[in-house]
């Protein structure tokens, strides 16, 4: 075998099948750029907690509506001050965001939310439903 078809082999970018699906499995989860969630509840409350690795704690934006929760936040490239060649690069430099709608009211006033070690979490107080309300007809 000749040297420049033996350079070939070893530079494909997959060596076996096995070696093909693992990327494919990288790429996949990856693409989807959604952060993963957990939900807790209890009789009072929902706890919300997000990863949101390398996001700007001021980028976070938290809202709620009478039912449901929307967490946007963005993860900024970070500049290598050194000129180098980047040989893999996994990281997603984008806004993610994720809406969550709950079986209760939450009570916008009392929501909590902190964020530390990447995990963002939001602490969301239960709330009677005031959706109907009584109008009283005058003369």
């Amino acid at each position: 075998m000749n040297s420049k078809k033996l350079k070939t082999m070893i530079t494909l970018p997959y060596q076996s099948a096995f070696d093909m699906l693992d990327r494919l499995e990288q790429q996949f989860s990856t693409v989807a750029g959604i952060p993963s969630a957990e939900i807790l509840e209890d009789q009072d409350l929902y706890i919300i907690r997000l990863e949101l690795p390398g996001a700007d704690k001021e980028s976070i934006d938290i809202k709620a509506t009478d039912r449901t929760l929307i967490v946007t936040a963005n993860r900024k490239i970070i500049d290598d001050p050194k000129k180098v060649t980047k040989v893999v690069n996994e990281f997603r430099y984008e806004s993610w965001k994720r809406m969550f709608t709950f079986s209760n009211n939450l009570d916008r006033d009392k929501l909590e939310a902190n964020y530390k070690d990447g995990i963002l979490e939001i602490k969301a107080n239960k709330t009677e439903a005031h959706t109907s309300v009584t109008v009283n007809v005058n003369d």
